[in-house]
């Protein structure tokens, strides 16, 4: 957090912005230098050549000053052309810049006006960068206190009191004649649906399982709830020797698999699933893979830019889009930290 706080300006200064006077004044020098190069050539040319207009003027003359005018236009078509090439470069990535794709910049070598530039809207994206990833982790920590209070309240509160209703149902069923035990028997079962249904939240919300029994146990819990939500069935690989990530990287890859699994779940019309866990390169990856309708070429939702903002918080890689057998695929590449160390 301090890296990013060290690199914002002073309150009330204005940070360098890519159209400050210094930097078209720099600019609009270049470009009047090329002209005048270009101008004195021609005037140089003019002057020691053997070449003189006569009064009327010839055919032959014509042509020379014709040649000699079209030189120059081009002359000064290619050193403009050179010293502004790299504006087209920067207009393309200020038109695709996303601040949750990070890390492509510009070449900006040379000391000319155009390489400040350059370095000045680099500079601008890796602050907007770190402030965006600042951000993002400050939401995302709320959002995941807030998910386990709530998860912790469904539990502790509503799952209480409905397992104190269920036992009064029993007590109820028992001394009752026979017509209403019927009629409490079906209660009780409701009752006791909606508890499953309570706890199957509460454990969305904040899933006890990753904290007490790791990161492989949680998943094989998601799996085996989502096939039994969705009726799609969800084959998982993990590698036996997958190491340790850290409490932080662990949750962000089950929540990744989760809206993945949601995902698919709402939207693909698959019939099968395939999650694996794998060590590959000093990384951790995650592969989601369906067999539905795949993800096509539309804007991307929330549900997958908030994917995109939780792997930014690890370091991590996200891709998103077709499998080549069809369906739609979904790989996180969580580089393991040196010692692998469990920060929980």
């Amino acid at each position: 957090m301090s890296a990013v706080t060290d690199q914002r300006p002073p309150v009330g200064a204005r940070a360098p912005a890519l159209g400050t006077p210094a930097t078209m004044r720099g600019l609009f020098r270049r470009v009047f230098l090329v002209n005048v190069a270009v101008l004195l050539a021609s005037s140089a040319l003019l002057v020691f050549s053997p070449v003189t207009v006569s009064a009327p003027i010839v055919a032959a003359e014509v042509a020379v000053l014709g040649l000699g005018l079209l030189t120059a236009l081009v002359l000064n078509a290619l050193l403009l052309r050179a010293s502004l090439r790299p504006l087209d470069g920067l207009t393309a990535l200020m038109e695709r810049v996303d601040l949750l794709r990070p890390g492509e910049r510009l070449p900006a070598a040379g000391t000319g006006d155009v390489a400040h530039l350059l370095r000045t809207f680099n500079g601008m994206l890796d602050r907007l960068e770190a402030e965006r990833g600042a951000s993002a982790a400050r939401a995302l920590a709320a959002q995941e206190g807030e998910r386990q209070r709530i998860a912790r309240e469904l539990h502790d509160e509503i799952g209480q009191s409905l397992t104190a209703v269920l036992l009064a149902l029993k007590r109820a069923a028992d001394t009752a004649p026979e017509p209403l035990r019927t009629d409490l028997g079906m209660v009780t079962e409701t009752v006791r649906a909606s508890l499953d249904e309570v706890r199957q939240v509460a454990r969305r919300l904040r899933p006890g399982v990753l904290d007490d029994l790791g990161l492989v146990s949680a998943i094989d819990a998601l799996a085996a709830d989502v096939t039994e939500a969705s009726g799609v069935p969800v084959t998982v690989e993990v590698d036996p020797l997958l190491p340790g990530l850290g409490a932080e990287a662990e949750l962000v890859v089950y929540r990744i698999a989760q809206e993945s699994l949601t995902n698919v779940a709402r939207h693909a019309g698959a019939q099968a699933v395939d999650l694996s866990l794998r060590h590959a390169d000093a990384a951790v990856v995650l592969t989601v893979t369906d067999d539905g309708r795949g993800i096509g070429d539309g804007v991307e939702g929330a549900g997958i830019r908030g994917m995109r903002e939780r792997a930014l918080l690890v370091g991590a890689e996200l891709a998103v889009g077709p499998h080549p057998d069809g369906g739609t695929e979904v790989r996180l590449r969580v580089p393991v930290r040196e010692g692998g160390g469990d920060d929980r």
